[in-house]
């Protein structure tokens, strides 16, 4: 139990009790428990309710048990879906995190154009997935894009989405492309948290900016690192809008991830109570790879990093 004081404030000599200074109550969090619980709980309810049943979006949906359920650990084209997906966000988090941690790092320094490219590299994520997919959807056209007047001169194949390796790493790099930015500024406020006398006492002993980095830097990140992880496992795992945009799933069955297959199972054969099967399936995949990250990087036990600074 916290310790509530009383908040003293002087006047004319004497100490008169203000108010108590502790915990807020409860009632400031109603109202985000409200927009969480509205449109997060209850739809994640509804469609765990739907997984047991057959609807075809019209109809009223029929209950039949575990049916969907022992349909979907049988389909093959689930298994390569998450496959596709599990592949996906591992590329996508070895892409963005190296990148997104150097510039984070970078724009907490005081360099002169730090704060005009700061800017710059934050203009991706301002733009919608939709036009960003778009975008890159036109200059990778093998022929009329950029990518058949330019690809020759770097070895690339013009035709790159028409390969399933190609197709997938373009994804990838689509999405990180965009929100490598929001991860970036992850890092810079955590960067900036990182005390000052740390790397004058390192630079006294001889350190230089190499050793700062893994012995200084890293170590006093490792937190942010585990919350940037998180939220980019979670981020890959949904990616949907660029998937449909630009490859509808090809070449072949090649992209096609998770929430596109949840996708095209629903709305387009609509068989929607298989599509919420796959839904829920999804959200525990994803519920369970960010409980692992947080339990073996320590994050649960985590203390602040300045503490007895």
């Amino acid at each position: 139990m916290s310790h509530v004081s009383p908040y003293t404030k002087v006047r004319g000599g004497r100490k008169a009790v203000v108010g108590n200074v502790g915990r807020p109550p409860v009632g400031w969090a109603l109202p985000g428990i409200l927009f969480f619980a509205v449109f997060a709980i209850v739809p994640l309810a509804i469609a765990v309710y739907l997984s047991f049943c057959r609807w075809d979006g019209l109809n009223s949906p029929a209950p039949v048990g575990m049916d969907n359920w022992t349909r979907l650990f049988k389909d093959h084209e689930f298994r390569q879906a998450a496959w596709l997906s599990l592949v996906l966000t591992s590329v996508s988090w070895a892409f963005q995190t190296p990148v997104a941690l150097l510039l984070g790092v970078w724009a907490a320094g005081r360099q002169r154009s730090r704060t005009f490219l700061s800017a710059v590299f934050f203009i991706p994520l301002l733009l919608s997935t939709t036009a960003i997919a778009m975008l890159f959807h036109a200059l990778l056209d093998p022929n009329f894009g950029v990518i058949k007047q330019i690809g020759p001169w770097f070895g690339i194949d013009p035709n790159i989405m028409g390969s399933s390796t190609g197709a997938l790493l373009t994804v990838a790099f689509v999405g990180g492309w965009q929100f490598m930015p929001f991860h970036t500024l992850i890092y810079q406020g955590g960067a900036r948290q990182i005390p000052e006398v740390l790397y004058q006492a390192a630079a006294i002993d001889g350190a230089g900016m190499l050793r700062q980095f893994f012995h200084i830097t890293l170590p006093q990140l490792r937190n942010t690192i585990t919350t940037s992880s998180v939220l980019m496992i979670v981020g890959s795992l949904t990616y949907f809008d660029t998937v449909l945009i630009m490859t509808k799933g090809g070449p072949g069955t090649d992209t096609t991830i998770l929430p596109y297959l949840m996708y095209r199972t629903g709305f387009q054969t609509y068989d929607l109570g298989y599509a919420a099967a796959i839904a829920t399936a999804l959200v525990v995949v994803a519920t369970g790879l960010s409980l692992i990250l947080v339990r073996f990087s320590g994050f649960g036990t985590m203390r602040s990093t300045r503490e007895g600074m």
